[in-house]
């Protein structure tokens, strides 16, 4: 008997639809897309209406052709991949690359993997949304022609191997814009003016701060002069009743955010978990910007809270999605069912759900209420106030499930708790006042959901391709995610006491960043070279509004076509005209000033492996140019012509050891030292330019130790060959080629004839691998 064939686009997500449907059905999986443009070729045929050239992959052809076989016995096939355009782009190539006849092949889509919604999307069965197939066309063709016509440009004026991308390319100018508005900061420095009052009561101590910030020291110093026999009264007592309402429901973007601040979870880190939780049946669809939620959810989410938390906690609320272009799923990321609090899995998983569980219950609970009191103390003759502020909660409310965290919850100061009671008029006594220097602060640097945040808030991106386009730029090496260590700052207090006012002046750490997105030397460069070639390109509207293009695609307002050849017709002659481009210097390059000694001018440049120092100017009448790498953590942007030459002091030699020189020098990989031909790291608690001779000769001695450790066995007879240990467990090599050494053999106890003979095998079984060239025939 013939059966139905679904095919969906994950082995896992095949697993988890299984087990709802009966015996007359097969689920199997397509692996995600099994057609794409060529890899290695532009693949576009521009002047046939922008057609993409679609090929199957190698190592999809044989699950093609399976696939092909099971949709040819099956009496219907039903195409259940994701619901959004991509999903929907995965269906059609499906239908095209099997040769599926319409009249038995159907779109069934769900945005939870349930029972019920399963058994729903049976009835409801459509065609394939070619306007949804459209719009991922749009994206996936503009996107290669941006790269493959950029790139090369790149390739000739900056370095090798890099690429150029439409939306990553527009993240990268965010970086390096904020890095430039970090590096150009002025801090300026104001007084901050604390009191601690005495209460009638001779034991309570109420404290304030000034309402004013002042100026500078001299200024808070004539304030606390001025402050010393003032006489300070009560003047205004205010208590006012205020609410706090839940965030709505998890869409990808803040889902992204929020796991970051409260998980520690990089962007990709959190989609592949919740990929699992959709996956495994816990969650609905991960990829949506709706905050909408279903009747069901609806309901579900009131029995759970009057039944755990009684009916004063819930509250109805519907959110509305604001976001035009909420093409993706049409629903908020929540828990599939409302009564399974806590899941079985892995760690993260269990986090993940935690925070989506929670998120999902207190956007359904009432507002927390609370009551702020504020206290004013002023003194005659002054406008300034001295201000306590307390708040206390009456109703916890959604808190007591959870509170939304922000990006600079650490920043904050915290306000006082419950004031104690004070009565209006008081003269309350000085106990204490200190005026104390602080500095405006820098803006912050990204993190990856801050990032997320901003290219949302300018309409850039969807939520299928933020943790993509986060983890593109980190692997080309434009961006790394990382530290900065930060500087010590000297900052000065005065304190008033006892009518006498005393000085001091401490020590803090400032600008310490962590795991923060910081634009590399290649990033900078590449993203100054666009700006001024590619300004449209790299326009923030220009790119929110190529978005709103794709969503009228969607939507069947705008032909696909169309919008592609107008975005063609004015970015093709800019890469024709970027590309005649003959500059003197190489993009990016930057004379940092003149060499003392020489006279030949000193530059910092993108070099074949990275950031380089250059002396000289390759004049054929004049000495050979000389290189020097940069070092980590210094950038072409703001390295000193004195940091620059201290470069060339390398290499250096060390002192001798055992009769050979030791040699410290930067290469690729770092700093080294290089001893008998080899060469050891230099640790970060080390410097090549000021390494000693003593602290050389340990770190080859800890070489020699790890080297000797790692030898199983060596044979007199044949030096070349060794059987050492590895990462794997042991292996054997010679003549720089390893071989695995078969299970069951002891790796101490084998002979040289035994190793030989691992080694002859292991060749003449890669030789049968190797299949004969035949020869053509004329």
């Amino acid at each position: 008997m013939q059966k139905k064939l679904v095919i969906v686009e994950s082995p896992a997500k095949a697993k988890t639809i299984e087990k709802f449907l009966g015996k007359d059905y097969i689920v199997l999986s397509s692996y995600g897309h099994i057609r794409d443009l060529k890899a290695k070729e532009f693949s576009v045929d521009i002047e046939h209406d922008y057609a993409p050239q679609y090929v199957i992959p190698s190592e999809k052809r044989k699950l093609v052709s399976e696939l092909k076989k099971a949709s040819a016995k099956a009496e219907e096939v039903l195409l259940a991949s994701d619901e959004d355009r991509e999903g929907e782009a995965i269906a059609w190539h499906l239908s095209e690359a099997l040769g599926l006849p319409p009249e038995k092949t159907q779109r069934i889509v769900f945005h939870e993997i349930t029972r019920n919604a399963i058994l729903q999307a049976l009835t409801h069965p459509r065609n394939i949304d070619i306007n949804l197939v459209h719009a991922q066309q749009a994206r996936r063709v503009l996107d290669r022609i941006v790269g493959f016509e950029v790139s090369p440009i790149l390739w000739r004026k900056v370095k090798p191997a890099l690429s150029a991308g439409r939306v990553q390319s527009v993240a990268v100018r965010l970086l390096v814009e904020r890095e430039r508005e970090v590096q150009q900061f002025v801090s300026e420095a104001f007084c901050r003016v604390t009191a601690h009052f005495l209460l009638s009561d001779g034991k309570t101590l109420l404290k304030t701060e000034l309402n004013r910030r002042l100026k500078n020291r001299e200024e808070a110093r004539e304030f606390l002069l001025s402050c010393r026999s003032a006489e300070f009264t009560v003047d205004d007592i205010s208590t006012k009743p205020f609410r706090k309402s839940p965030a709505p429901p998890f869409t990808t973007s803040t889902l992204q955010q929020e796991a970051a601040r409260k998980l520690g979870f990089s962007v990709s880190q959190t989609m592949i978990v919740a990929q699992r939780l959709y996956e495994s049946g816990h969650i609905t669809y991960m990829r949506t910007d709706s905050v909408n939620l279903s009747d069901l959810a609806l309901g579900t989410s009131r029995e759970t809270i009057t039944n755990t938390y009684g009916e004063k906690y819930y509250r109805f609320r519907k959110y509305q999605t604001k976001s035009k272009g909420a093409q993706e799923a049409h629903e908020a990321i929540r828990p599939t069912n409302m009564n399974e609090p806590e899941i079985h899995g892995g760690v993260q998983d269990k986090k993940l759900y935690d925070l989506i569980y929670k998120r999902t219950v207190a956007c359904q609970m009432a507002d927390a209420e609370l009551e702020r009191t504020t206290i004013s103390i002023g003194t005659e003759g002054k406008k300034e106030k001295f201000v306590a502020v307390g708040e206390v909660l009456q109703f916890d409310g959604f808190l007591h499930v959870y509170m939304e965290s922000s990006d600079d919850d650490a920043e904050k100061e915290q306000e006082n708790g419950l004031l104690p009671p004070v009565t209006l008029n008081e003269t309350p006594g000085l106990a204490e006042m200190t005026a104390t220097e602080r500095f405006t602060q820098r803006p912050p640097r990204y993190t990856e959901a801050s990032l997320v945040r901003r290219l949302e808030e300018l309409g850039i991106g969807r939520p299928s391709t933020y943790a993509p386009t986060i983890q593109t730029i980190q692997n080309r090496e434009y961006v790394v995610r990382g530290d900065k260590p930060g500087e010590e700052r000297t900052y000065g207090i005065l304190t008033l006491k006892d009518g006498e006012i005393t000085a001091a002046e401490k020590t803090e750490m400032v600008g310490v960043d962590r795991n923060k997105l910081l634009p590399t030397d290649i990033g900078i460069v590449v993203n100054d070279f666009l700006m001024e070639y590619f300004p449209n390109v790299m326009d923030y509207n220009f790119t929110a509004n190529v978005e709103k293009e794709f969503d009228a695609i969607a939507e069947g307002e705008l032909v696909w076509t169309r919008a592609l050849d107008k975005f063609y017709k004015f970015f093709h002659p800019a890469v024709e005209a970027t590309s005649a481009i003959r500059t003197a210097h190489k993009v990016g390059e930057r004379q940092v000033g003149i060499d003392p000694e020489s006279g030949e001018p000193v530059f910092v440049k993108i070099g074949r492996y990275g950031p380089i120092a250059q002396i000289g100017q390759g004049n054929p009448e004049l000495p050979k140019p000389r290189f020097a790498s940069l070092i980590k953590g210094q950038s072409i942007e703001t390295i000193t012509l004195e940091e620059t030459l201290k470069l060339f002091s390398l290499p250096r030699p060390v002192g001798e050891f055992e009769g050979d020189e030791i040699i410290a020098g930067i290469g690729r990989f770092g700093p080294f030292i290089r001893f008998q031909g080899k060469y050891i790291s230099i640790p970060k608690t080390l410097s090549p330019y000021t390494i000693n001779i003593a602290e050389a000769i340990q770190l080859i001695r800890e070489k020699h130790v790890k080297e000797a450790e790692r030898v199983v066995k060596q044979f007199e007879e044949d030096p070349d060959l060794q059987i050492l240990k590895g990462r794997f467990g042991a292996y054997i090599t010679f003549q720089s080629t390893n071989y695995r050494i078969p299970k069951g053999m002891e790796p101490a106890e084998l002979t040289l004839e035994a190793c030989r003979k691992i080694i002859d095998q292991s060749a003449e079984k890669n030789s049968k691998k190797r299949k004969p060239v035949k020869k053509k025939t004329s």
